[in-house]
């Protein structure tokens, strides 16, 4: 035989009113203390005393005196009220050194390499109790921000899920890197000079072409790739021991732009300008909203601004 039953409705204000009541044993002062009017306090008293079937408070001449049951509540009373405005109070910041946790992180190669050196020393001096995990970019452009698979994506963001956050951190624009005494090096790098040295593509995807191409074709010309690799690293270091011409970012000013430049500054490597109009390239990271008010991520977020040198002036709303 099924037995119909209802659940006792939980009133959080129930437990508010009675830590006040308690405390102040008067209901003109205990509605002073909660912003409300005697009259409501005192239908407030008079549910209490049907809910725990006890008076409570009663008349002691001019004063109102706490029944036995209600001295037994009134220090746990006060305690879950403590524990509500606890829990209903926004958090502050987080200390990070008191973090204990595993960050995932999703990068391309060149950006990971240019981020790790940088992030690992902020985890070192401000959150020891930190790890990070770094993987490819075999997750982009799928749920995994959204499974939470990894915390943060760093790169050039695209194909993102439409709740996701994203915050601009660089923008770059493409130079030539040659080796030092490369054939580009000895006199000014014009458009065809360009297009008729040999050039290795970035591409994890294999193509060959690329915005490069396209404004050489406004030229009428066409640049020689002999060989697409999926790894910028791996085309800065093929750039450092042949005569291939490899695609790295700078700075829009001309000016070195490290730590995404640390790279090439490593294996020796000459930046020239292209005297092409080539789109700006944008360097960001995206997270997941359910993040957004999370201490440690925040930290997380802050640090990898400080380390590419970011001022997060173009940050979403976190």
């Amino acid at each position: 035989m099924l037995v119909n039953s209802t659940e006792p409705t939980i009133d959080a204000n129930l437990a508010l009113a009675l830590d006040a009541l308690l405390t102040e044993q008067s209901v003109t002062r205990a509605a002073a203390r909660l912003h409300t009017s005697p009259a409501a306090m005192s239908r407030t008293l008079a549910r209490l005393r049907r809910t725990l079937q006890d008076p409570l408070l009663v008349r002691a001449g001019q004063t109102m005196v706490p029944t036995p049951r209600a001295q037994a509540l009134r220090d746990e009373a006060a305690t879950v009220v403590r524990r509500l405005e606890e829990l209903l109070t926004p958090k502050g910041g987080v200390d990070p050194a008191t973090l204990r946790t595993t960050f995932t992180l999703q990068a391309a190669d060149l950006a990971g390499a240019a981020l790790v050196p940088g992030l690992l020393r902020l985890v070192r001096q401000e959150a020891p109790g930190v790890s990070l995990r770094f993987r490819s970019e075999e997750l982009e452009g799928g749920p995994a921000l959204r499974d939470g698979r990894i915390d943060l994506e760093i790169g050039s963001i695209e194909h993102v899920d439409p709740e996701t956050r994203v915050e601009e951190l660089v923008t770059l624009r493409m130079a030539a890197a040659v080796r030092p005494g490369h054939p580009l090096t000895e006199s000014t790098v014009t458009p065809a000079r360009l297009a008729a040295a040999e050039h290795v593509a970035v591409s994890r995807r294999g193509r060959f072409t690329g915005p490069l191409d396209t404004a050489l074709a406004e030229q009428n010309l066409r640049r020689r790739v002999t060989v697409v690799l999926p790894s910028h690293l791996a085309a800065m270091t093929l750039a450092a021991h042949s005569d291939v011409v490899c695609l790295v970012p700078t700075d829009p000013s001309g000016d070195a732009a490290p730590p995404l430049t640390d790279a090439a500054t490593a294996l020796g490597l000459r930046l020239l300008d292209i005297p092409l109009p080539l789109p700006p390239v944008s360097i960001g990271m995206a997270w997941h909203p359910r993040h957004a008010a999370d201490g440690a991520h925040q930290w997380l977020r802050d640090a990898v601004r400080r380390t590419l040198g970011a001022s997060g002036a173009g940050a979403t709303a976190d």
